[in-house]
């Protein structure tokens, strides 16, 4: 049962205080719902997808400490969370969690069915990324695939269907959570390697040792590129073009973060990520206006 008292540790469990995850997930669904409706959304569902980013990216939060209680106390930058630190139990967070599944579920049934349908597996898929680091070297794709389901859900919702848009998008936004939280597992790389847990920042070491970002480039390019088909279909010019130029500096810049793979810098180039969603965005917005 949740108390009232540990309502602020409730709110650490759901990083109310840390919202880049928020913005992260909000941002290509936004992308979604703009190129879906060009650029004339119903305030409906913005509401509803708004709502659901937060809901969802707060469930994610909850199960991934239900998940790691036992490991984040061997972590510096986790071993003061609330359920590590035992001040709130393993049952309230369980209780937390299911609470923020009805709510989910409860703001899924202002939609069409078909969007709900796509609902479940997304649902699913976010609920089981934090044991996924347990069993393959690339949760972080997991994580992708997970933060891009609000895409052909919009599409869903809006357009009835899934175009070729859709699933450019998808993809895009799947080779983006691997470079943003590739970079996010570089500033723990040590700690993941003592506990033996799996990252695609340890997989891209064994590959290339610390010439390691050049795989980020690639991620890079190949979201650059699908971005650019995407522009071609919808004829999104001048703006996005403009943004996904701006986008390219922002990378580099990100490159030039973690090529010493401090950790440090490898943090603050995961947290320098909002910018690249939020300038797309700008981009997407300023084509679709009149």
């Amino acid at each position: 049962m949740l108390k009232i008292q540990n309502i602020p540790y409730y709110l650490q469990l759901m990083r109310v205080e840390k919202p880049i995850g928020s913005y992260l997930l909000m941002w290509p669904t936004l992308w979604g719902i703009w190129i879906a409706s060009e650029g004339l959304p119903s305030a409906k569902v913005i509401i509803i997808f708004m709502l659901g980013v937060f809901i969802m990216r707060s469930a994610g939060c909850v199960i991934n400490d239900i998940a790691d209680r036992d490991i984040d106390k061997f972590v510096e930058r986790t071993k003061d969370r609330p359920l590590t630190a035992g001040k709130v139990t393993t049952k309230e967070a369980l209780s937390l969690l299911i609470l923020l599944v009805i709510i989910a579920g409860i703001l899924a049934l202002f939609l069409s069915y078909k969007t709900i349908l796509l609902s479940i597996p997304a649902l699913l898929i976010a609920l089981s990324y934090p044991f996924m680091k347990r069993i393959h070297s690339l949760p972080q794709a997991h994580l992708g695939v997970a933060f891009a389901f609000g895409i052909p859900m919009a599409f869903m919702e809006i357009q009835g269907s899934l175009p070729i848009t859709a699933y450019l998008l998808f993809l895009a936004n799947i080779c983006w959570t691997l470079i943003y939280d590739t970079e996010y597992a570089m500033s723990d790389r040590e700690d993941d390697k003592s506990i033996n847990i799996k990252s695609s920042a340890l997989l891209f070491e064994s590959l290339l040792g610390k010439k390691d970002y050049y795989i980020i480039i690639g991620l890079q390019v190949a979201m650059i590129a699908l971005l650019l088909i995407v522009a071609l279909i919808e004829n999104l010019v001048p703006y996005f073009l403009l943004s996904l130029f701006i986008v390219i500096n922002l990378f580099y810049y990100q490159i030039i973060l973690i090529k010493d793979h401090d950790r440090l810098n490898c943090f603050r180039a995961f947290i320098h990520n909002n910018w690249v969603g939020f300038v797309i965005f700008i981009g997407l917005f300023l084509n679709y206006l009149p």
